[in-house]
């Protein structure tokens, strides 16, 4: 569960913020919401609870909201499924299928789905001022939940012991529930294991490494095979960050390793040096080791990602909350507050000796990498060349998203951009460039609307990105309020909000200081 630390402002009118509403984006009907929770498929559905405050659109009483995809892009929302009361708020967990009906709640034939969330007690409580690990289980396919009557199920005298993360571990050590949980303040993973889902037993912990200047939050462990070799299977070990991310405050870091059902031993190449001192001085020596880190996401607005239980085919998906901490509260938009990011398919793939995640868009009628239908989509170049110009792209409609996938050959340009949401003029807009002299992507969203609610909204990011045989690689995702970026097949991704002008609609791809070869460029439209 993350945590609150900004002020609210009064309620932006409805009417002005209707255009940011994303179309292929999931957000509550007119209320609040935050970090994705228990995801899981079950009978042909995807599950999407999540942090929720029925009564407004600003973090506070913290139930379980719920929503239902077959898709992963179209989503139903429905009434919320685990509601905070005088005792508890319900902060961030899991959903398990019980399929062994290890915990009793359902049968053999007709399993129980059994949340695992975290108890933030209040004063009514007598655990006032701890947080712990409950249960609530469902009988009917997730859509009525019932807290468990001997709640908690493990706690630690802990005021900061949140975000279970449960998954059956199956291995040479025993088959078994194994749970994933952090104590936030103190950078710690910590593991345990149980057999009934009530009864649970500590294995070890993991921790502080890495990004561990904030709150560790909403950890995930999943075993992925490095480029699908049955014979070579990693475990990837997520753990969210609340401030320190390479962006600047929330994001999300990841290490791959080992886990042989008790501990997780991270692969050497997953541990960045220690920052330290260095002659750079401590700022600099810290931003150098935050490089080092392996990211899920080098955008500011992509936290607390975890992944569905239960997927199909061994399938790992993730969905990430597409906000920041840093000024969450105070988006302009309403009666609704903040969304989630696209459903990523994960992988993990060799680079360089290492295994590193590389992420893509799960988008329809085709499953991650696949080219998509050709009547979705709209050439917007043969082979060319570009130098000093411009080349147009459809501009930015109402109730539909764009997909924009490039292969360009920067060649001798020295820059080479899209720019999204621009005015004629091109004096506002996003910029995503491809910087030839430092290696770097970078996404500029310093002019690209209204930046002025947060003073820490106006930003560009950037991330180190290695060229394939010269060819720069991007599959672009724009919706009405944000840009999500994937490139060289998701090696490295990149997530930002941003508010455009209702006039700044415009669309555009430009080089400049040489010429870039322009090999691939089309747009296909999502609604």
């Amino acid at each position: 569960m993350s945590t609150f630390l900004s002020a609210a402002r009064p309620e932006t009118p409805p009417a002005a913020t209707t255009r940011f509403r994303p179309a292929i984006h999931f957000t509550a009907r007119d209320t609040w919401l935050n970090d994705p929770n228990g995801l899981v498929f079950h009978d042909g559905l995807y599950h999407l609870f999540f942090q929720n405050n029925p009564y407004g659109n600003v973090w506070g009483n913290m139930s379980w909201g719920h929503a239902t995809s077959r898709d992963l892009l179209h989503w139903t929302e429905h009434p919320v499924a685990i509601a905070c009361d005088e005792t508890e708020d319900i902060y961030s967990g899991s959903v398990v299928v019980d399929h062994g009906n290890t915990s009793g709640f359902g049968t053999a034939d007709a399993p129980a789905l059994v949340a695992i969330y975290t108890s933030a007690y209040k004063a009514a409580s007598e655990h006032h001022g701890t947080q712990a690990q409950s249960l609530a289980y469902s009988t009917d396919a997730g859509m009525t939940w019932h807290k468990y009557g001997a709640n908690p199920v493990l706690a630690r005298s802990s005021a900061h012991f949140r975000d279970p993360k449960v998954f059956r571990y199956q291995g040479e050590h025993g088959d078994f529930w194994v749970m994933v949980a952090v104590e936030a303040q103190h950078q710690k993973v910590v593991f345990y294991r149980s057999e009934d889902l009530k009864t649970w037993d500590f294995l070890s912990d993991f921790g502080p490494m890495n990004a561990d200047q904030g709150e560790w939050e909403c950890p995930d462990l999943f075993p992925l095979a490095v480029d699908g070799d049955p014979d070579n299977v990693k475990w990837v070990l997520i753990v969210n960050v609340n401030p320190g991310a390479v962006a600047g405050g929330s994001g999300g870091q990841y290490f791959v390793g080992q886990f042989d059902g008790a501990r997780f031993v991270p692969d050497a190449s997953s541990v960045a040096a220690p920052a330290g001192v260095s002659a750079l001085g401590d700022s600099a020596a810290a931003d150098a080791a935050l490089q080092q880190c392996l990211w899920l996401d080098w955008g500011r607005d992509c936290y607390a990602s975890v992944s569905f239980g239960n997927v199909p085919d061994g399938r790992r998906i993730i969905i990430g909350w597409m906000n920041n901490w840093d000024y969450a509260n105070l988006l302009p938009t309403a009666p609704w507050r903040s969304s989630m990011t696209l459903a990523r398919e994960v992988r993990l793939t060799a680079a360089n000796g290492s295994a590193r995640l590389v992420q893509q868009p799960v988008l329809p009628g085709r499953p991650a990498g696949e080219e998509p239908p050709a009547a979705a989509v709209q050439i917007i170049a043969e082979p060319s060349e570009l130098q000093d110009s411009v080349l147009r792209l459809p501009a930015a409609a109402r109730g539909s998203a764009q997909v924009i996938e490039a292969e360009i050959l920067p060649g001798s340009a020295g820059h080479v951009a899209f720019h999204f949401f621009a005015s004629e003029d091109g004096s506002t807009g996003t910029v995503l460039g491809y910087n030839a002299a430092t290696g770097r992507l970078v996404l500029d969203r310093s002019r690209s609307g209204d930046t002025g609610f947060h003073e820490k909204f106006s930003s560009a990011e950037s991330a180190p990105l290695v060229l394939e045989d010269g060819v720069l690689k991007l599959q672009i995702v724009v919706d009405h309020c944000s840009v999500e970026v994937f490139a060289q097949g998701g090696v490295v991704v990149m997530t930002d909000l941003v508010f455009p002008g209702a006039e700044s609609q415009e669309n555009w791809l430009a080089a400049g200081g040489g010429p870039a070869t322009v090999q691939k460029l089309t747009v296909s439209t999502l609604t």
